[in-house]
């Protein structure tokens, strides 16, 4: 059985960041599912990499969209890393930390979206609207695919 099961009212309704978000959760049951170390660590890399990722991410939206409390959500997310990066210098340490820190993520993740997450979706939303097409509907492609073709430049 999973460590986290997604439930409908953590979606922000930003597509991008729902997707991500489903993502981190898998890959938290992933480390739930990992049976060797070298799985757990194998996991536990990519779960960071992919969580500073979105991180950069979901800040980058929030400072162009302008949303006046975005610095305080990045210094949420830089305390976590912080707390992530403790673990993980004690799994490289030889420690255990498997289940703590699976009990940790699951926790601090819902957390964090049903509040610091939920708080900038309507302020985002309204801000990727404004790049949709005509009769396009709410899945704010326009802002990703410049998004994307800048960073392809």
């Amino acid at each position: 059985m999973a460590l986290l099961v997604w439930q409908p009212e953590l979606d922000t309704g930003i597509d991008i960041i729902d997707q991500q978000h489903h993502r981190i959760v898998a890959l938290i049951n992933q480390l739930d599912a990992a049976t060797t170390r070298d799985d757990q660590a194998a996991v536990l890399e990519e779960l960071v990499d992919y969580t500073l990722s979105h991180f950069a991410f979901e800040e980058e939206l929030m400072e162009e969209s302008g949303y006046a409390f975005g610095p305080a959500h990045k210094r949420v997310h830089e305390m976590f890393v912080r707390r992530v990066n403790e673990y993980r210098m004690r799994f490289d340490a030889g420690e255990n930390i498997a289940g703590e820190l699976k009990g940790m993520l699951a926790r601090w993740l819902f957390n964090h979206i049903r509040g610091d997450d939920k708080s900038y979706a309507p302020h985002v939303r309204h801000y990727l609207d404004t790049y949709k097409r005509p009769g396009q509907s709410g899945a704010h492609d326009g802002w990703l695919k410049r998004k994307i073709k800048a960073w392809l430049q």
